[in-house]
């Protein structure tokens, strides 16, 4: 929902500010599909490098911890002991766990990371899900106010490319309501201003500078 917005925010908003300059419609559509495909990559790449940057983190504080749990069991244990022991676990209970989890290194590493660091070994993120997933999001977002310009010109693609761009607005804000689980009224209008906003900015900045391309 985040990657469609930020495609259809950015996207719709370069396409008004070309739009306003009255420029021709192939400038507006090379203006539209550039600033899909590169803000698609660059938010693919963002995420790769963000997601890969995490993973190695995690890996590393994964790597620290087997390496204490090998060079000082008994002192990991009774951490491990104490953790129980502070969520209320009776102390011979909280000792007992602590003891079965550390007799398998691969669960005294398991258990540590969750319990420990709030990790779970088996969910680190995966950088090229993450960075694929973006890149569609933010390419699909990016695309819906382009698409009228593909049939229309002038005015009528404007207005076009605005309708369009309000629906699909309109459509993400009551989609993260499901999410958030609130209102479905204030989160749509809030997604409809976030986009009509910087679009009409965009417009009349354009229409200002009257940058005309032959």
């Amino acid at each position: 929902m985040f990657g469609v917005s930020d495609g259809l925010l950015s996207n719709a908003s370069l396409i008004m500010g070309v739009a306003g300059a009255q420029s021709h419609n192939s400038a507006v559509l090379i203006a539209g599909v550039a600033g899909m495909v590169g803000g698609a990559f660059s938010m693919a790449s963002g995420e790769f490098v963000s997601m890969k940057a995490q993973r190695e983190l995690l890996e590393r504080e994964l790597e620290l911890e087997r390496i204490e749990i090998h060079r000082r069991p008994e002192g990991e244990r009774r951490e491990l002991a104490h953790i129980y022991e502070s969520r209320g676990v009776d102390p011979a209970v909280a000792n007992e766990l602590a003891s079965e989890m550390m007799r398998n290194p691969d669960l005294a590493l398991e258990t540590h990371a969750r319990e420990e660091l709030g990790i779970n070994p088996q969910e680190l993120g995966s950088p090229e899900k993450a960075a694929v997933s973006s890149f569609l999001a933010f390419a699909l977002g990016a695309l819906v106010p382009l698409i009228p310009w593909f049939f229309a010109r002038g005015q009528g693609a404007v207005l076009a490319s605005v309708l369009v761009g309000f629906v699909a607005a309109g459509v993400v804000g009551a989609g993260l309501s499901a999410f958030t689980g609130r209102s479905w009224h204030r989160s749509t209008l809030r997604q409809l201003i976030v986009f009509a906003v910087p679009a009409a900015l965009l417009y009349g900045l354009g229409h200002l500078l009257g940058v005309s391309v032959s």
